[in-house]
Parts: structure tokens; C-alpha cells; sequence
């Protein structure tokens, strides 16, 4: 058998799960590896729609055969594609379904060609896999886990976690925990050498990709009268509830501070609920200083977080905050004292590292304040490139 000629990595495989804040992650990682050239995307996904609803609590592989057999017994066809999901939104039409066996017989065949493989994977559901891929080439493969596995996290050369995932080892959170359930509320242990810890979540919103987009979006954004304040809504989740009493709220909030914007840019998720979004279309749609995207057209994220002088984004998600907090733009958080647990830790660690506040509708948007920005992702690469080189490997990018 041939001597493989260098250790260097040439091509990562991503693991998602159908849903872009966990994909994001691993694709931003790759990103910053310098492999977004050379990345292949598998899923892990679950059946959906129906009752499959109520199964999303069994582990992946058993939901799957339960939905073989219903399918069988119902006369519908599977397939190994995974199609809609969001697979669009990252320029891929077709996506396999990750088959642990397959991409392991891959990385032991290429190895002496092509060099190691990086796999790359975040979200529960693929935690499975991946490590499944690990344990059949184990000489051959480099994992990266991405949020926290929970559970033997030696199966994994990295896992790559945000800080507030250790927050059940806090003494408030033990204190918050009865005595008879801190047994099955993990993480049991503090982080060991293979952790890397983050403060939030990574992103693909680097300085190259917002040069990017602000080229896209110039002649969409340029031109607004400024300061250009953006406002983004996500949705209520278990540990971040909210209702129409805090778009009310955001309401009146945004009024206060119409006065010192040039313009208002509203984007709303896809968790966003109708009756939360038709209170801010009711009140804003009208104003001629109010842009609110209607989820038609291409997504304007990108170009808000290049274009935006300021935020203001919901508690809820961890990923948008992510991304305006690594700008070094004034962001401004609305909800966080709704937060409860580990995400609570997260608004109180964004506000004591002020890079966030919280919004109140008394600011003048016009002052600008800055903070060193968030670097989540290129810290990640970082420790990526220094625990491959402990194995005598590199990054070829």
C-alpha cells in the first residue's frame, strides 16, 4: 500500500440536520478551515409531518423504522434523498442521507490519495453518525462535534460547545435542580481537553462574507437614510417565552426611537409567529421609514448584518445574536429577561462582555458605541488547526 505523502486535510464532510442553525455552524467552521471549496453535505433527518410529531423525543434510527413500517403498511415510497428542508438555502438541491458506513468506507480509501477526513457535525440527532463514522475509521477521520453530545464526549477529537452548555454545574443551576432529578441533567463533569468553548454560536458571517454581501446588497442599501437600525424577530422557544406582549412592547419601543433612525429594516424567521409578526406589519407597514421584508426575494440578512448600523433582535436566538455581536455594531436585545437557564447565563454573558444591551426605546440611535467584536468561528478553526497538528496533521485550504 502506497505511504500517504503529507497529513494534510483536503476535504471536510458536514453532517447536518436539516435545520440552518445547526448547519451553519458546521458550515462557517469549514469555512474558516479554508475547505468551503472541497465540502460535502450529508443529513440526518427525521420523518416529518403527520404524526410523527409526537415521535421526535425517540432516538433517530428507531423513529426511522417506525416510519418504515407505517409507510409499508400505507403503500408510500422512501428515498435516501433528503429534498425540501432547507436545503435550498445553501445552493444544495439533492442531499444524501448520511450513512455512517458508507462515508467511513470512503475515508479509509481515499486516505492514501486524498488525506484525512474531516467530518464535521452539530445538532442531536447526528451525533450518532458521526461518531458511528469515528469508530469505523478511526485513523482516518478527524471529528468535530458541534454543540454539546451530552454523553461520552471521548468519542468526538473535538467538541466544540458554547460556554452556557456547562451553566447546570453552576451553583445557581444546581440549586434551581432538585436533588433527584441532577442525575439525569447533563453535563456531568466541567470540560476536558478535547472541549473548546465558545460564547455563542458559530457563524458564516466573517469580514470576507460581509464584504461580500455588502457589495450583493449595495444598490438595495446603500442608499437608505441612515442610520440604518435592523430588527430582527425570531420566536418563542421553552426556555425563551414570549407573545403578543412583547411585539406590543417592541412596538411602542420602536416608536420611541423612529426619531433617531434614517430607517427601520424588519426581517421575521421562519419560527416567527403570525400573530406576533402581523402586530409590527400592522403598526409599521405604512411608515415610510420602515422596510419590512416579506419573505419574497432573496433573504437580506447578509446584507443587513453588512449595512446595519444597529440591532435589535428577540432573546431567542443565540444564532442572530451570534452574528451582529461578531459586526462590533451596537446590538441591542429585547426579551432577555424572559430567558430562563443556560440561555439566561447566555444574555448575562453577552451583557457582561458588552457586546449586547438590552433595549429599552430611550436610545438615540445615532450614538454609536463599539466593543471587540465576537470571534467565535476563527477561535474554533483555530484550536482545530492546533489539535490536528498534536496528530501530525494540517489543513491543506
Amino acid at each position: 500500500m502506497p505511504e500517504m505523502l503529507d497529513g494534510a486535510i483536503r476535504r471536510a464532510v458536514i453532517i447536518g440536520n436539516g435545520f440552518a442553525g445547526a448547519e451553519n455552524q458546521c458550515i462557517g467552521l469549514v469555512r474558516a478551515l479554508g475547505l468551503s471549496n472541497r465540502q460535502s453535505l450529508y443529513r440526518v433527518t427525521r420523518p416529518r409531518g403527520g404524526i410523527n410529531r409526537w415521535f421526535q423525543w425517540l432516538p433517530v434510527s428507531i423513529h426511522k423504522k417506525l416510519d418504515s413500517v407505517i409507510r409499508r403498511l400505507c403503500g408510500y415510497q422512501t428515498t435516501n434523498l433528503v429534498s425540501p428542508f432547507s436545503s435550498h438555502n445553501i445552493g444544495i438541491s439533492n442531499v444524501l442521507e448520511a450513512d455512517a458506513h458508507h462515508i467511513a468506507i470512503m475515508a479509509r480509501e481515499t486516505f492514501h490519495k486524498d488525506g484525512p477526513l474531516l467530518v464535521v457535525a452539530s445538532g442531536r440527532d447526528t451525533i450518532s453518525v458521526a461518531s458511528s463514522i469515528k469508530r469505523l475509521a478511526p485513523e482516518n477521520v478527524f471529528l468535530v462535534q458541534i454543540q454539546h453530545p451530552r454523553l461520552q464526549l471521548n468519542r468526538f477529537d473535538l467538541v466544540i460547545t458554547p460556554r452556557h452548555d456547562y451553566y447546570p454545574l453552576t451553583p445557581q443551576a444546581q440549586q434551581q435542580i432538585p436533588w433527584f432529578l441532577r442525575r439525569w441533567v447533563t453535563p456531568w463533569e466541567p470540560p476536558g481537553r478535547n472541549v473548546v468553548l465558545t460564547v455563542g454560536a458559530l457563524h458564516q458571517a466573517d469580514s470576507n462574507a460581509l464584504r461580500l454581501a455588502a457589495s450583493t446588497w449595495h444598490d438595495e442599501l446603500a442608499t437608505l437614510p441612515k442610520p440604518l437600525l435592523v430588527v430582527n424577530v425570531g420566536g418563542p422557544t421553552g426556555n425563551c417565552p414570549y407573545g403578543v406582549d412583547l411585539a406590543k412592547k417592541l412596538v411602542v419601543m420602536l416608536q420611541n426611537v423612529l426619531w433617531s433612525c434614517g430607517t427601520i429594516k424588519i426581517s421575521f424567521s421562519r419560527r416567527t409567529p403570525e400573530k406576533i409578526s402581523k402586530i409590527l406589519v400592522k403598526e409599521f407597514s405604512t411608515n415610510p421609514k420602515v422596510q419590512i421584508w416579506d419573505g419574497e426575494g432573496p433573504n437580506p440578512h447578509m446584507g443587513d448584518l453588512a449595512w446595519a448600523d444597529a440591532f435589535v433582535i428577540t432573546a431567542d436566538s443565540v444564532s442572530m445574536l451570534s452574528e451582529a455581536c461578531s459586526t462590533g455594531k451596537p446590538v441591542y436585545v429585547i426579551g432577555a429577561e424572559l430567558c430562563t437557564w443556560k440561555f439566561a447565563d447566555f444574555q448575562n454573558s453577552l451583557q457582561k462582555q458588552g457586546v449586547a444591551r438590552p433595549f429599552t426605546g430611550m436610545e438615540n440611535i445615532n450614538e454609536s458605541w463599539s466593543y471587540p467584536p465576537l470571534n467565535d468561528t476563527a477561535e474554533a478553526a483555530s484550536q482545530v488547526i492546533a489539535a490536528l497538528a498534536q496528530r501530525g496533521w494540517t489543513i491543506h485550504a
